[in-house]
């Protein structure tokens, strides 16, 4: 009791202290206080340190130069300060003398002051070397601590340096500067040179997909077991009710509630770092608040007239000490936040990528290709902004309250005024958030969008052959519209609420002084109250702009998290669809008893009573009419149906080619190996046995040529073979085999079923399941299968089946014409050239066999096809902004820079009048007027109320306009480019800038605009403010003007730099996406997930090296931009006190109140431009394309064209020659021919000798690089494209449907009636299909059709052609997925219905041709041969040749 009353009377000497001209603290509080506040910080929490330490294990560090330094130093500190002890301990035992006090310091320093005990110290040694054994390799724990020992020493040093002075009267001040060097040397690097890719620094090991999906992945599987457990539970609760009633609400509560599993899981993997970010946020909000109080004693010491300079000084100083740790607790905040917020996009990123590798059947058709990419762009954006604002969702009222507390305060009841204010301004805010909630429908127009656009790009081939163009950009356009009504009514309902959060710093001061003057007269508001007020004021704008924005974005990101978990919760391949068995040498390979099939849990099944047993390296045939379900059979097998009955099992690893072949953006070498190490005998082996070597002759690089998306770049049939070579390069032990050779010639057809499928061929010892139309192929088969209806109704030998004399046996008899006339089934020909079906898509290699000079030097590029998207190095230039302003319009921008000149006129003239109002003398207890000052003060402030809301709208609707324009002119100069450039842009590229980039646009630029112009015409009455107080702060301002100046041009250039790195890092990633989902049944089949995610991991990784830097920069900006503008508040300050016998208090708290704000007003103004700056960049890449290369005009103006040509149909070219490129060798030369009305000509010709071409040329997809093309005596080089295309018709060979109705893929323009279009179908032996189906015409297609099967979109094709009926017809091998009995129905309706027409069949089944008119037989470019049929026969040249390896001769 004695001892603790000595210690408080010696500790505290308040005279000494607090109420002199030279305040000291106490000896005895040096040595006490002081000494023990770091130690015990050390001791409290090295517990709980060494305990994360131990949680998180890193790996071991090896010891280095640095960490022996550390542990040296701090040994010899203490050694010295043992050393230092042993001598006082000493000194007290012969000197009893000694104060009392220093007997309680428990040890002195090295410069005989007193700062750490000895055993901080070893605990500090300790921990150093724990930290290099846990693998961490900064401590910001120790860091703080030796900050406190130092601060806490500096005060003992002050005396010791008084002391010297008094003594020597010398003084040597030190200063020092804390700069943060890793992102300068970025940021300078930026300033220097553009950045690139190789510039950026690599993740951390915690930021890696790898680690953040592994971690997570796990405890999602787990929360979907339980929501999937519940909702079972919920179906057998809801058992009485009717079965259909239950499966809804079941589904709704699934939906519901898989976005709250997915918060949940994020929640308890991220959580515990975003808690680090919520400490900080709350120390940043104690000083944020202390500020106000020290601003209130600065204030009152100007009223003091005898206080000390130095309490003023003192005040000043600690303003701007608070301000400084506000900003550092702010931004260690937002890094943590944005860390975080990078991690969820990860981790949201890699779960919606796995989830495509095994989503079902049935649940793919419910999303969209352009959804799934939607759900990695804009959705996963949406929650990285909601950990962003979380927070102060929750912060933002306990800082409005306590704001309300503090004025309370200070005006006492009347702060209950500013209570009753908030109180009406939230429930407006809720109600306008709940309706903008609902007005979130945009983005199902976004993702309808998206996913059109998805399928124009994929189907850009058919729009442009049909002419379609105008018909989808309409449509894309009428979801664009609504989108953006959608957008304009949540800006328009967001203005009012900016407009009502921006003023309710006004409306809550003009609720308060009013009430406070108006209840009393007495009540006089003095500078104190009013600034003090003001600056609270000022600080509840903050939490009070915050929340519309973050009940906002936690509205977005609700909807988003919804989304998100519907997909990932959406039903999956179950993995008993299959039993996999390992591989044995008996017994059967593929073995189905008693199976029942369906596409969806509801749907009717597509396979009955199947029983199918595959003897071990048997070859088993699957033949059936078109859309009997051989595809669906093969499904079964590899379990991607939905097994309602039976069981499938499978020996050993399966290799699969699907009908369509799916190809990979990748060289023809990565597609064959398929993830595989090269094994260069097999490999040539595999190339020979599927006919691949004379392609890889005619390609450019050979092998090493680079294949473009699906494929585009190589004809049906190379894309077959490469698809067949994969699966035959695995060595897998069961091959299923979906229609191979639908897509090849006949004489390769029969190579490729000799030397793989065969009982001679490679596979000869594999378990094969064939499924075909070739006839000739069946007498091999160990096996026949004979599918009707989805049903097996024979099965058994060639010859057992032939004797059974059922179906199978006559249909053998009724085509055994036709299967002696072909010796395989084929379709599209060998075109290397071009593809259009085979040869639809200009190649822009060339594909022309290269000189022995190129073969001998072939340039690394020569294969290279796709065009990366690059990124744009420097400044973003001027002209952008100029082209974003100019479609916005000076009508919208004079208006804009006016209201905001107005809106910022009216603050600084209501703030100024406050100050006028504070000083204004009290007589009697009163100040007079006060009503008409009141009413002044109000008028002004409701005019900038209205000014706010009126710049928000104009910039909102400007921005809609502009956005509208670029929009436009993106998809119109899209849509007008030729097939080269769909070849070498990545579909991801275009998509991106659809989606991300047309978003940026839509909201981030107009966003960005109303923040930057709002704070740089704040700043602007700040200045005038403080100058009008401080004149000299004019000193201070100016340089630090100059300084932001070069801060800001230093950062921007690094930033948006960095910014574009981020923007074409992420192409990659939806190029990706979009390839997986389209492949997703083969790289499942093949195993090869891991792989593919592996490689998804990688592009995200790479993606977030260039975001991570980024916001790391801004953070360093940020930091460094405040500590510098934390002067002004500190110049201002000072000055008033200088200035203290001449500055009215009221112009003082006008001043100061509002330096204050100057630093983050400036930083604002930084950060937003570079937001701006930023998103400019979507605008310079939409852009980009308005510069490439562009296809003649659509329509031709007062084209004299009559509206029924061609009325003949001839055809005539005139010495006509093609390029693919300028330099290449002619695809097409000298070819002069006249092809007269109603005639039928079929052409044919060997890989590369230019069928195709000359099917190209007809439609310009390619234009003539000499002479002419006449139809029906017009040069049709001299009409628009549309008005070409749109009278001629072709059938191609990849047949391609949209989603939408069955109608609409038959009529987009709604030319024909319902009675036309059943006619189509009826000829093209549709009807009965379509007849049958729940909605008729108007049956949804999905995504690319994929619930036809490909025999019935063919057909489709041939209906739309029916439908058209045009004098020209093009048939590119348009029976290619159709069974024999089909195609003779087709031909037979074709030669009925075209009969006068002319028709030029591009053939490979020469027995379609054999009683055509004429035959033209091309080769390497030119007519080799050119008379009927008969004839060329007769001739025995290269016709009579072609025929007869068809066995037609």
């Amino acid at each position: 009791c004695c001892l603790s009353g000595f210690v408080s009377s010696s500790c505290t000497d308040w005279n000494r202290t607090w109420y002199t001209d030279k305040p000291d603290l106490t000896e005895c509080f040096q040595n006490t206080v002081l000494v023990w506040f770091p130690c015990v910080y050390l001791w409290l929490l090295a517990p709980f340190y060494a305990l994360k330490l131990y949680c998180h294990d890193c790996g071991c560090i090896r010891i280095s130069t640095l960490c022996t330094a550390k542990t040296v130093i701090g040994g010899l500190s203490f050694q010295n300060t043992r050393l230092t002890f042993t001598v006082r301990c000493n000194a007290i035992h012969t000197n009893l003398t000694l104060t009392h006090c220093r007997t309680l310091s428990p040890t002195l320093s090295l410069s005989h002051s007193s700062t750490l005990p000895l055993s901080p110290k070893v605990l500090a040694i300790c921990i150093i070397q724990l930290e290099r054994i846990r693998g961490c390799r900064s401590s910001v724990f120790l860091f703080l601590f030796w900050v406190l020992a130092v601060v806490c020493s500096l005060v003992p040093l002050r005396a010791k340096i008084q002391l010297v002075m008094y003594e020597e009267g010398v003084l040597n001040l030190h200063t020092q500067c804390i700069i943060f060097s890793v992102p300068l040397r970025l940021v300078v690097k930026g300033y220097r040179t553009p950045l690139e890719a190789g510039d950026l620094w690599n993740l951390r090991e915690e930021d890696t997909s790898d680690k953040i999906i592994s971690d997570l992945e796990e405890e999602w599987t787990t929360e979907c077991a339980k929501l999937q457990e519940k909702t079972m539970a919920a179906g057998v609760a809801l058992g009485t009710r009717l079965p259909d009633q239950a499966q809804i609400l079941r589904k709704l509560q699934k939906e519901q509630s898989s976005g709250f599993c997915l918060l949940r899981t994020l929640a308890r993997n991220f959580g515990p770092y975003f808690l680090t970010g919520t400490m900080c946020i709350i120390f940043h909000d104690f000083f944020m608040f202390a500020i106000p109080q020290v601003l209130s004693l600065l204030l009152g010491f100007m009223n003091e007239e005898d206080a000390p300079l130095w309490k003023g000084y003192f005040y000043a100083t600690l303003m701007f000490l608070l301000s400084c740790l506000q900003s550092l607790f702010n931004h260690q905040y937002m890094y943590t936040c944005f860390t975080v917020g990078m991690r969820v996009k990860t981790a949201v990123m890699g779960l919606v990528y796995r989830k495509s590798l095994v989503i079902n059947s049935a649940s793919r058709r419910t999303c969209t290709v352009g959804e799934i990419v939607n759900l990695v762009s804009a959705d996963t954006q949406k929650l990285m902004d909601f950990v962003v604002y979380f927070n102060a969702v929750w912060l933002a009222p306990i800082e409005i309250a306590l704001c309300l507390f503090f004025l309370w305060q200070h005006l006492g009841p009347s702060a209950l005024a500013g209570i009753a204010t908030v109180i009406l301004i939230f429930p407006l805010n809720g109600f306008i958030a709940k309706k903008r909630s609902k007005l979130q429908v945009q983005m199902k127009f976004m993702d309808g969008r998206i996913k059109l656009m998805n399928e124009i790009l994929n189907g850009i081939k058919i729009l442009k052959f049909y002419a379609w163009e105008k018909a989808f950009l309409e449509q894309v356009l009428g979801y664009r519209e609504k989108e953006l009504k959608a957008l304009k009514k949540s800006q328009i309902l967001y203005s009012i609420s900016i407009a009502s959060f921006n003023s309710s710093t006004f409306l809550i001061a003009f609720a308060m002084f009013g009430v406070y003057v108006l209840i009393d007269d007495k009540n006089v508001l003095d500078a104190q109250k009013v600034f003090v007020s003001m600056a609270l004021i000022n600080i509840l704008k903050t939490p009070l702009s915050q929340l519309p924005f973050a009940m906002s974005t936690t509205m977005q990101a609700i909807v988003s998290l919804k989304r998100l978990g519907k997909y990932l919760c959406s039903e999956e391949l179950k993995d008993d669809n299959v039993a996999k068995a390992p591989l044995s040498t008996d017994g059967e390979g593929v073995l189905i008893d008693n199976g029942t099939f369906s596409w969806t849990k509801e749907g009717p099944p597509c396979l009955k009573r199947i029983n199918v047993r595959v003897p071990q390296g048997s070859l088993v045939a699957v033949v059936g009419h078109v859309g009997s379900g051989k595809s669906s059979l093969l499904s079964a097998m590899l379990g991607e149906t939905e097994k309602r009955n039976g069981s499938v099992s499978i020996k050993g690893s399966v290799a699969y080619v699907p009908q369509q072949a799916w190809i990979q953006n990748a060289t023809v070498q990565d597609n064959v190996m398929f993830g595989r190490e090269k094994q260069k005998t097999w490999y040539q082996r595999v190339l020979d046995a599927c006919a691949l070597l004379p392609d890889l002759e005619i390609l450019p690089a050979g092998d090493s040529t680079e294949i473009g998306e699906k494929g585009l770049n190589l004809s049906g049939g190379q894309k077959q073979r490469v698809s067949l070579a994969r699966a035959v390069y695995r060595k897998a032990d069961v091959y299923l085999l979906d229609d191979p050779l639908s897509a090849v010639d006949a004489h390769v057809g029969q190579h490729i079923f000799d030397k793989v499928i065969g009982p001679k061929g490679v596979l000869r010892d594999k378990t094969r399941v064939l499924v075909t139309h070739g006839m000739s192929f069946l007498p091999q088969a160990d096996l026949i299968l004979v599918l009707v209806d989805g049903e097996i109704t024979e099965s058994g030998s060639y010859q057992e089946l032939l004797s059974r004399h059922g179906a199978f046996a006559d249909f053998i008899h009724t085509f055994a014409s036709n299967d002696r006339k072909e010796s395989v089934t084929e379709t599209a020909a060998q075109r290397g050239r071009t593809s259009l079906g085979d040869t639809n898509s200009t190649n822009l290699q060339g594909m022309e066999p290269m000189s022995e000079i190129d073969e001998e030097q072939v340039p690394e590029d020569l294969g290279k096809l796709m065009e990366v998207d690059k990124a744009r190095t420097g400044r973003v230039r001027l002209e952008m902004y100029m082209e974003y302003f100019k479609t916005i319009g000076m009508a919208f921008i004079i208006p804009i820079v006016f209201l905001y000149a107005f809106q910022q006129g009216a603050s600084l003239a209501y703030n100024y009048w406050l100050s006028l109002w504070a000083d204004e003398p009290i007589v009697n207890g009163t100040q007079v007027d006060t009503d008409m000052k009141l009413a002044v003060y109000g008028a002004l402030g409701f005019a900038q109320g209205i000014a706010i809301f009126g710049t928000t709208v104009a910039i909102s609707v400007g921005g809609i306009i502009a956005s509208r324009h670029l929009h436009m002119d993106l998809l119109k100069n899209v849509l007008h480019s030729p097939m080269s450039f769909f070849e070498t842009t990545p579909s991801g590229n275009l998509l991106n800038r659809f989606a991300k980039e047309i978003d940026a646009i839509d909201c981030m630029i107009p966003d960005g605009l109303k923040m930057m112009l709002g704070y740089l015409f704040k700043l602007m009455e700040v200045c005038i403010i403080v100058m009008l107080a401080t004149p000299f702060a004019a000193v201070v301002i100016l340089p630090l003007a100059i300084l932001y100046a070069f801060v800001q041009s230093f950062y921007v250039a690094t930033s948006c730099q960095l910014r574009r790195l981020e923007s074409v890092s992420r192409s990659p990633i939806y190029t990706h996406f979009n390839e997986t989902v389209q492949g997703a049944s083969v790289i499942r089949a093949f195993g090869e997930q891991h792989r593919f995610i592996v490689q998804a991991n990688k592009r995200v990784d790479f993606n977030q090296t260039s975001y991570f830097p980024r916001f790391v920069a801004t953070r360093w900006l940020a930091v460094n931009l405040e500590f510098v503008g934390n002067g002004v508040v500190l110049a201002a300050a000072i000055l008033s006190v200088m200035g203290k016998d001449t500055l009215s208090p009221g112009i003082v708290g006008l001043a100061v109140s509002h330096s204050l704000q100057v630093t983050g007003i400036l930083s604002w103004i930084v950060r937003s431009w570079t937001d701006v700056e930023n998103n400019i960049v979507s605008v310079e890449r939409v852009k980009e394309y308005a510069d490439t290369a562009k296809e003649a005009a659509w329509n031709v103006e007062g084209s004299s064209l009559p509206l029924a040509w061609p009325q003949t149909g001839t055809i005539e070219f005139q010495d006509y020659g093609l390029q693919y490129r300028k330099g290449l060798d002619w695809a097409l030369k000298g070819i002069t021919l006249k092809i007269q009305e109603r005639e039928k000509v079929g052409i044919v010709g060997r890989t590369g000798a230019g069928k195709s071409s000359l099917a190209l040329g007809i439609f310009r997809i390619l234009e003539a690089a000499k002479g002419e093309i006449y139809i029906d005596g017009v040069n049709i080089a001299e009409i628009g494209l549309h008005d070409l295309r749109s009278r001629i018709t072709i059938i191609p060979q990849d047949p391609v449907l949209f989603s939408g109705s069955l109608r609409m893929n038959l009529d987009p323009f709604d030319t024909y009636t319902d009675e036309e279009i059943w006619s189509s179908l009826e000829l093209a032996h549709l009807k009965n299909f379509v007849s049958n189906l729940p909605d008729k015409l108007n049956y949804e297609c999905s995504e690319g059709g994929e619930n036809l099967s490909l025999g019935q979109r063919q057909l489709v094709c041939l209906a739309r052609a029916l439908l058209r009926k045009t004098k020209i017809l093009v048939l590119d091998e348009a029976t290619a997925a159709v069974d024999l009995e089909t195609d003779t129905l087709i031909q037979s309706t074709i030669r009925q219905q075209f009969e006068d027409c002319t028709v030029l069949t591009i053939a490979h089944r020469l027995n379609t041709i054999m009683d055509y008119t004429r035959v033209i037989v091309m080769d390497k470019g030119h007519i080799s041969e050119m008379d009927s049929p008969t004839n060329l026969i007769s001739n025995r040249g290269q016709f009579y040749r072609m025929c007869r390896e068809a066995g037609l001769v």
